[in-house]
């Protein structure tokens, strides 16, 4: 990817966008633990698969009070403010971690930092949405998911060579990274919370998706029919997405051995690589396409990658599976942002950004006790054929919303 192109796409966008891509890889750069907290739990502490899955689940579930909380704080005290207590709370729960070795006190504390973590999203991405147009916010979503990634391409390759006999450090530095993270909003990034002036303004925009609208949280969302509908359907893509952190590190760890932690902080690596490279020249091939029609195959590519998995036995095809899924990634991520961000009210972003993504999150919350029910009675390989059902199912459904989003901008109601 030639530096020149990547610079020209991203260039122009708004100076606080620059701080928090700077923030997001240092954090995902320093995010050890989660990616490696299902084969710490069945390896250090020898739980079975089916109670590894309640506290995955547990882990990401504890994000929804965060988010519901930190998005009301969000859209009344301001996005700032929410992000820096939340991100200095979060890192406060990972240092007693690294001193507590195999105590039950880990896993507890870990549910708990991810509870602080789940407030920091809406804020930070009502934030991002603040600051950005339909012109531009495309483009901003996806340069702060390659920073993200950037970070994500080298921090499970550490914490894969530090996880047998320096795991104490995964805690420390995830600390860290999340600490050095905060100050960077702290000093450079400027609150973007709407004034009054500017939601007076948007009332008179009947037709736009963003307007101000009055009532509560509830009442607003249920008047937005297709963002329901496509944070239902969302929540099949995260349950998919969700097995390259649970499903996969298990077939991983049960065919490679010892190996397998390293091995997997590898393919999450490849993941990150991937995207890194691929997240340019995908935003540049599908930008002007409708963000939905671009998630519709994302779908394809998930169900291809997966679906892959049933009969992998080499670690190669691991690899290419790890490719494949990373392109459908990039399509879902990035353009899940843009269209919910295209179809939120101003006055209720924080607040839709709490619930919209815990709803289309389920699939995330609910994968690790699903599948790790299922895996008690059905061999992993017919797990993943399971997966390849539903990301089609779900890819689908996506494009049938497409087709009738089309439909209502071609009659002039969009």
């Amino acid at each position: 990817m030639p530096i020149k192109v990547f610079l020209k796409m991203y260039k122009g966008l708004p100076k606080s966008i620059y701080v928090l891509f700077l923030a997001r890889m240092i954090n995902t750069l320093g995010n050890f633990v989660y990616p490696f907290l299902t084969i710490f739990l069945t390896d250090k502490l020898n739980m079975s698969h089916s109670i590894t899955g309640i506290f995955v689940t547990s882990a990401a579930l504890a994000t929804v009070p965060g988010a519901l909380v930190g998005g009301k704080l969000a859209d009344h005290v301001g996005r700032k403010k929410v992000m820096v207590a939340a991100q200095g709370l979060a890192a406060l729960c990972f240092v007693p971690c690294a001193f507590l070795g195999k105590s039950m006190m880990v896993p507890y504390l870990l549910i708990l930092s991810g509870m602080f973590n789940g407030a920091v999203v809406p804020a930070n991405t009502a934030m991002v949405t603040d600051l950005t147009n339909e012109k531009n916010r495309k483009t901003a979503f996806s340069f702060l998911y390659l920073g993200s990634n950037i970070g994500f391409a080298v921090g499970p390759l550490v914490a894969g060579y530090l996880y047998n006999h320096y795991i104490y450090l995964l805690f420390l530095g995830n600390a860290v990274a999340i600490f050095i993270s905060m100050i960077l909003i702290l000093k450079f990034v400027k609150e973007t919370m709407p004034c009054k002036r500017m939601i007076k303004e948007e009332h008179r925009f009947k037709k736009s998706n963003e307007k101000a609208e009055e009532g509560n949280l509830f009442q607003v969302l249920l008047r937005r029919p297709e963002l329901l509908i496509f944070t239902l359907i969302s929540a099949a893509y995260s349950f998919v997405h969700a097995q390259c952190g649970f499903t996969t590190p298990i077939q991983v760890k049960s065919i490679f051995g010892i190996e397998g932690p390293k091995l997997y902080g590898t393919l999450m690596t490849v993941n990150g690589v991937v995207i890194v490279f691929m997240t340019t020249i995908i935003i540049g091939i599908t930008k002007k396409i409708s963000p939905v029609l671009n998630i519709a195959v994302g779908g394809i590519f998930f169900a291809a990658g997966f679906g892959m998995l049933s009969f992998a036995e080499h670690y190669m095809l691991f690899i290419i599976s790890t490719i494949i899924w990373s392109c459908g990634e990039v399509l879902f991520t990035t353009n899940s942002g843009v269209y919910i961000a295209s179809h939120t009210p101003i006055t209720h972003r924080a607040r839709f950004n709490s619930i919209v993504p815990f709803i289309s999150s389920a699939g995330y919350a609910l994968a690790p006790i699903i599948m790790g029910w299922y895996l008690k009675y059905k061999d992993i390989r017919s797990a993943w054929v399971l997966v390849f059902i539903i990301s089609l199912t779900a890819a689908g459904l996506m494009y049938l919303l497409y087709l009738d989003e089309k439909k209502k901008i071609k009659e002039g109601k969009l």
